[in-house]
């Protein structure tokens, strides 16, 4: 593992989390409207995620476990238990958030005004849970950029599609509530810095004790991480944001992307 290996794990980690700030930008100058491209963006990002989750991150650690593991059904079973390990990890995350205040739960009813105070409160409890959600993706995009940048490039590109309108989420009532687009726009940053904070807790604490046996666990831990948002956070909010062939389409050109672009590179 080198020192480049490193700065860029960190580097693309960073510009994920900061995905959050352009959402927080596009709330400010952009009209609320058809939605049906940022559906399919989702889809696409959810794909991505399905598939490399799928076909490069469980068969590179089950690569690595047999490696020191000689039975190859025991290491079969060390990846799942690892795999199934990152799901529930994440979804114990989630389900601790309380619903009320779940950045992809729907918060009030549509058409229904919030006062100031209420909005202002939203803003901020949507930054601090969206936080919590992005510590564990900012580990899981740091351990795939470990791996290269040919796998990296397009997770990152994916969670920072993902961010876009979680900064939306935080910086539109925060907006609405106060009229300060510095403030706003702040809180969104600050919820995407949750990534590379993850990013640097895996520095710390993982690399240090990096060995084959780590690696397979943390790279099986992240594919069920990634393959828990995909399905608890992506699909539903493409399906939310516009029609169900649009998602659909967007999953299904997320893989292919994926698929010819590991193939040529």
């Amino acid at each position: 593992m080198t020192f480049d290996n490193i700065f860029i794990a960190l580097l693309l980690t960073l510009i994920a989390g900061m995905a959050t700030a352009i959402g927080a930008l596009m709330a400010f100058f952009t009209k609320k409207g058809n939605n049906h491209h940022l559906s399919g963006a989702l889809g696409l990002s959810a794909g991505v995620m399905v598939y490399v989750s799928f076909m490069e991150l469980v068969p590179d650690a089950v690569e690595s476990m047999e490696g020191i593991v000689a039975d190859p059904k025991l290491a079969m079973l060390y990846v799942l238990l690892s795999f199934f390990g990152g799901m529930a990890l994440i979804a114990l995350i989630d389900w601790l958030v309380p619903e009320d205040e779940n950045p992809h739960e729907v918060h009030h009813s549509p058409g229904t005004p919030l006062d100031g105070s209420r909005l202002k409160r939203t803003g901020m409890m949507l930054a601090l849970t969206i936080g919590i959600h992005n510590f564990p993706e900012g580990v899981a995009t740091f351990v795939s950029g470990l791996e290269g940048a040919d796998i990296a490039l397009p997770i990152v590109v994916a969670v920072a599609i993902h961010n876009i309108p979680e900064g939306i989420a935080v910086s539109v009532p925060i907006l609405q509530a106060t009229g300060n687009r510095r403030k706003a726009f702040w809180y969104s940053a600050l919820s995407g810095l949750a990534e590379p904070v993850g990013a640097l807790f895996a520095l710390l604490f993982l690399m240090p004790i990096w060995t084959p046996a780590v690696n397979s666990v943390c790279l099986a831990a992240v594919a069920g991480i990634m393959v828990y948002i995909a399905f608890d956070e992506l699909l539903p909010n493409s399906e939310a944001y516009g029609h169900h062939h649009w998602a659909i389409g967007g999953v299904i050109a997320g893989m292919a992307i994926m698929a010819f672009g590991l193939l040529l590179f």
